[in-house]
């Protein structure tokens, strides 16, 4: 342990404003848990975090190897971000690793320009549309839950379920054809999970895929969210080739993956308790209650931002262009927040988890998320019988900026 501690530190130098006393080897990307391992617990792996001080400095805690300050406490992650004149969203993680500087949009806007996008987006997202959308939504799983039981009685629940599932819908809302959903899901896969250099190729392929629909949507318009965007105005004007692009590349992106591993962490831990299982198959009225607690229990999004200026913050001391992280994953398991937060408690109520984020950027397609969850599950439970994960099989789960789960092989009598 000291020995890779002392290199780590090396690598990644700690600035001299850090008292050693807040240094701590952690990280959501190496830390003991938090690489691939079967039958691997991330989310609880990160509860150590909470015997410590409430903000520390990880010198190695984001894919490219920077340090950050890691807040830990539910209370000060709101803070931060609520607080963006402070704590900035604007670091073009995906077009550096090109080369290039444009934001992905909203995400990476700060106001005022965020707000402009953020009220043109919003109307797209809202309570209203995603209701619309639901029975589509519903014939969807139906018919995917459908094809799986009528020919098996095993499957892996990613590969099969969820991810076809959640491209399927997210494809629809952007008007594009399920032909290429596989190769769309790889690019994201590769983006968020693999090594360098498969990272830039599907960052690379993710552009041309969205440049290219965006022409065809300026060429030939059709009802659907591309050309709704190639079409849209703000503040008197048409938006840019980069403003269109890093619209398309967020959705394409958020759409694709965060949803689908929600659906199979959620799989996993049914698979693994079945008396819970069997209350939500026997009175699915309780899964939108369910999928909350679900939801704070396995966040899966670290939230980076950077700060403006010096500052101290909770007596930390805070200097321009250090790294704050948010980890949903360890603000939603915070002792002072939630009662017994390593429970899975179904029926817990005033459940204010962050897993959508928090403040300005809050994730704009929570409403259409929480959907696709509660009718994946409830499709899924009122067609499979009780489940259970197959034996001589082991999940794998990991961590990082997103965690992940994989090879979820669920069998069923």
């Amino acid at each position: 342990m000291i020995d890779r501690r002392r290199k780590r530190v090396k690598t990644n130098p700690i600035p001299d404003h850090v008292p050693p006393g807040l240094v701590r080897d952690f990280s959501l990307f190496t830390s003991p848990g938090m690489a691939p391992t079967p039958n691997g617990d991330p989310h609880a792996a990160v509860a150590c975090v909470h015997d410590g001080p409430p903000i520390f400095y990880s010198p190695c805690n984001t894919r490219d190897g920077r340090g950050t300050w890691v807040v830990t406490r539910a209370k000060d992650q709101r803070r931060v971000l609520q607080d963006t004149e402070t704590f900035s969203s604007h670091r073009s993680i995906f077009a550096s690793a090109l080369g290039e500087h444009w934001p992905v949009i909203p995400l990476e806007l700060d106001p005022p320009a965020h707000g402009v996008f953020r009220a043109l987006l919003d109307p797209l997202f809202s309570s209203r549309r995603v209701m619309a959308l639901e029975p589509a939504i519903r014939v969807k799983a139906g018919a995917l839950i459908d094809g799986i039981a009528r020919e098996r009685t095993s499957c892996d629940v990613m590969k099969d379920f969820a991810l076809p599932f959640t491209v399927s819908v997210f494809l629809s809302f952007l008007g594009l054809s399920q032909r290429r959903f596989e190769v769309l899901a790889g690019w994201v896969s590769d983006l968020l999970h693999g090594t360098a250099d498969e990272r830039t190729a599907a960052a690379r392929s993710i552009v041309a895929f969205i440049d290219e629909v965006a022409a065809k949507r300026r060429k030939a318009p059709a009802v659907d969210f591309m050309t709704f965007v190639v079409e849209a105005e703000i503040e008197g004007r048409f938006l840019t080739e980069e403003e269109v692009r890093g619209i398309g590349v967020l959705f394409l992106v958020g759409g694709l993956d965060t949803v689908a591993t929600a659906i199979g962490f959620d799989m996993a831990y049914l698979a693994r308790n079945p008396t819970d299982q069997e209350l939500l198959r026997n009175e699915p009225d309780r899964l939108a209650l369910a999928a909350e607690e679900l939801l704070r229990a396995f966040s899966t999004v670290q939230m980076i931002r950077v700060a403006t200026k010096d500052i101290e913050f909770e007596g930390v001391p805070i200097r321009e262009g250090d790294y704050v992280s948010c980890a949903t994953m360890i603000a939603n398991r915070d002792p002072s927040e939630f009662n017994c937060p390593h429970t899975i408690d179904l029926a817990r109520r005033g459940n204010h988890h962050t897993a959508f984020g928090y403040g300005p950027h809050l994730c704009l397609g929570a409403h259409l998320a929480r959907r696709e969850i509660v009718i994946g599950l409830r499709e899924w439970l009122a067609r499979i019988p009780a489940f259970r994960i197959k034996e001589g099989t082991a999940p794998i789960t990991h961590g990082g900026h997103v965690f992940g789960i994989k090879n979820l092989i669920l069998t069923w009598a």
